[in-house]
């Protein structure tokens, strides 16, 4: 008996949260801001509308390069300070893998200086997440390239006298095209900065100000605790003023060549002294200001500060390869061996 056949149409459910979760024991000291973190990711991805085996992360050596192990996602463990070369060499071999690095403020800035510059002038489209607790913490507590100058440690039993690294300062002048910052303690701010930053064709870079409750409690303390947040987070949204404060009445003004903090009603200020934010702009001025500025004399910038279009590293390998071949005089390597003067040894 002859039957009607229908086409099949396999539609993938939505992926969720669950799905990227891997079978791991997370192995994270109790009250590590690397948990935030974690499922902040996890609930990214599936906003994403891409499949599991699109996503690759790469870390290096640290606390944070143990992110790998809970995805379930590909991924790769490998070298202190060597993650951005294999996630260079991913990207380029399997362009539509959407590329994540996983690195901290030791393993990034200061054995992986070089890498790290460089995957951001290339501007080769992958994602930097650079956790920041401004201390080396796998080692347990030795003074870091972030860590504040004065800082005791165990190989500072002095304090610091290292001057401390600026993320943001280092990704402008690389000439970075993607600088967001974010904070652990707000799992919603950065669930929308790793959404964007993945939309961002080329290198896009998010710091974030975590916290190492063994080494380094609170250092970031004087941004993220509730009787200070009001007053010390700038939340930037492209086009937006850059409004803060319990009643959003404070907000950034350019007096001259110099920020300021303002409080509209006072000395006739209004809304319209305060500045618009613009993450395109393509000057590097005012997103350099922003980094800059630090409580408590301003407050901490945080979201996308900077997002601007320039030919990526990917695209610019791709045109020469695909120029190449379009200019060879071979198609194939027997046609290469076989040409001009040969021998044949006997």
């Amino acid at each position: 008996m002859a039957t009607n056949s229908v086409d099949t149409v396999h539609v993938n459910p939505q992926l969720t949260k669950k799905d990227f979760t891997s079978d791991q024991l997370v192995r994270w000291c109790p009250g590590c801001g690397d948990y935030a973190i974690l499922s902040a990711m996890q609930n990214a991805l599936p906003q994403l509308g891409l499949k599991k085996e699109d996503f690759a992360f790469i870390s290096g050596i640290g606390c944070a390069a143990r992110f790998p192990y809970y995805m379930s996602t590909y991924g790769f463990h490998t070298i202190h300070g060597r993650a951005p070369a294999i996630a260079s060499g991913v990207k380029l071999s399997n362009p539509d893998l959407s590329v994540w690095q996983i690195t901290g403020d030791g393993d990034s800035l200061a054995i992986g200086g070089n890498h790290f510059i460089h995957a951001l002038r290339r501007n080769i489209d992958i994602n930097i997440l650079l956790f920041n607790n401004e201390i080396y913490g796998l080692t347990k507590g030795q003074l870091s390239p972030t860590s504040k100058l004065g800082l005791v440690t165990k190989s500072t039993p002095l304090g610091g006298i290292d001057r401390p690294f600026s993320a943001g300062e280092l990704a402008l002048g690389a000439r970075g095209t993607f600088f967001a910052r974010t904070i652990d303690t707000n799992p919603k701010l950065m669930t929308q900065i790793f959404v964007e930053s993945s939309r961002h064709k080329g290198t896009s870079l998010i710091e974030i100000l975590q916290n190492c409750v063994i080494f380094n409690d609170k250092t970031h303390g004087a941004v993220t605790a509730k009787e200070n947040k009001d007053d010390f987070q700038l939340h930037l949204q492209h086009g937006e003023r850059m409004l803060f404060g319990k009643e959003k009445n404070k907000g950034i003004r350019l007096n001259g060549f110099k920020l300021e903090v303002v409080t509209i009603g006072e000395n006739g200020i209004t809304e319209d002294d305060i500045l618009i934010h613009d993450a395109h702009d393509e000057d590097t001025t005012k997103h350099m200001m922003l980094i800059r500025m630090q409580p408590p004399e301003f407050p901490m910038a945080l979201g996308i500060i900077r997002a601007v279009k320039a030919p990526t590293y990917d695209d610019l390998t791709k045109q020469q390869y695909e120029l190449s071949k379009e200019n060879a005089k071979f198609s194939n390597v027997e046609e290469l061996l076989q040409s001009g003067n040969t021998w044949e040894v006997k």
